[in-house]
């Protein structure tokens, strides 16, 4: 049985204002990312990683130079860190997104980086540009805290669910315009074009994300209209008798408003096998996608990986 202290409570309810602030700090210092780094395929270039203290960047090209921007939530702190042996820290407290924004730019002045950002926020509706957002000014540290040991959790057993796919898949991964954690695999071919119309993100980018087949993962805390912190699955594009398939465990469903496998959070916090429940989930989504869309299951599939054991030819 798992520690299922390593798996809090997160009611999206006790959080909200300090969710949407922290949605839009970490846009900041995602778009860092995104000014600097080569385009990879899919937008990969932008995500974050989980750390054992917080979010990352990872390291960020600038010239001949690297630099980090990591959010630590231990001590509440965002560092921005250089190779030449540079330092700063951004206090996280209750502040504006216009005041997290202009101390982060102005830091990255001060160590000789000189980062231009586009500031409208992505993804989200009726965005104002991070200068002139003086209403989102939350911060509860409890629950930064907590939403932080979530994705820990989250990105350890997506990297097991990962280890079993031979095919082309991405990393695990933390979306700052969407705000989730995902883990995508990819059939090997190409998909129709997306329509587009995501809120305050360019077409172009939506349709290069999705241009071969996938069968995705991930985990949201909540937002406004689905609040509650929950995983989902779904493929792209979507097969004939996909949301038909039955999936693991009980508690998982079909969402057709979001045309998507839905399963609550806190359905695998309190199961008596976390790690079980949510691998169940990710794979019998992912077999659904898999059998409906008939994918090559034999070339692209393999045993969960071990630590130091080779895998088997």
């Amino acid at each position: 049985m798992e520690d299922r202290k390593a798996w809090p409570e997160l009611p999206y309810a006790a959080w909200r204002d300090t969710c949407a602030t922290l949605h839009l700090w970490t846009q900041v210092v995602g778009k860092v990312r995104l000014a600097q780094a080569p385009w990879v395929n899919h937008s990969w270039q932008s995500a974050l990683y989980v750390t054992p203290r917080g979010l990352s960047t990872s390291p960020i090209p600038y010239g001949s130079r690297l630099f980090e921007l990591e959010f630590d939530f231990r001590r509440h702190v965002l560092t921005v860190s250089t190779s030449d042996g540079e330092m700063r820290e951004i206090g996280l407290y209750p502040r504006t997104v216009a005041d997290f924004y202009a101390e982060v730019m102005a830091v990255l002045a001060d160590l000789g980086l000189a980062v231009r950002i586009h500031e409208m926020p992505n993804e989200i509706a009726d965005a104002v540009p991070f200068s002139a957002d003086h209403d989102h000014a939350a911060y509860d540290p409890e629950y930064a805290e907590r939403h932080w040991r979530v994705l820990m959790q989250v990105d350890r057993v997506f990297t097991l669910f990962r280890s079993a796919f031979i095919g082309k898949s991405s990393p695990v991964h933390f979306f700052w315009g969407s705000f989730d954690m995902a883990v995508t695999r990819f059939s090997g071919r190409p998909a129709p074009l997306h329509p587009g119309g995501v809120p305050n993100l360019p077409d172009a980018v939506a349709q290069e994300a999705y241009s071969h087949e996938v069968s995705s993962a991930g985990f949201w805390p909540g937002s406004p209209g689905v609040e509650q912190a929950m995983f989902y699955a779904y493929a792209y594009p979507e097969p004939d008798g996909y949301a038909q398939a039955a999936v693991e465990p009980a508690e998982a469903h079909y969402n057709d408003a979001l045309k998507e496998f839905v399963l609550p959070y806190d359905a695998v916090r309190t199961a008596p096998d976390p790690d079980q429940a949510l691998l169940s989930f990710l794979q019998s989504t992912y077999e659904a996608a898999a059998n409906a869309a008939d994918w090559d299951r034999k070339a692209l599939e393999g045993p969960i990986g071990v630590p130091g054991k080779p895998r088997p030819i």
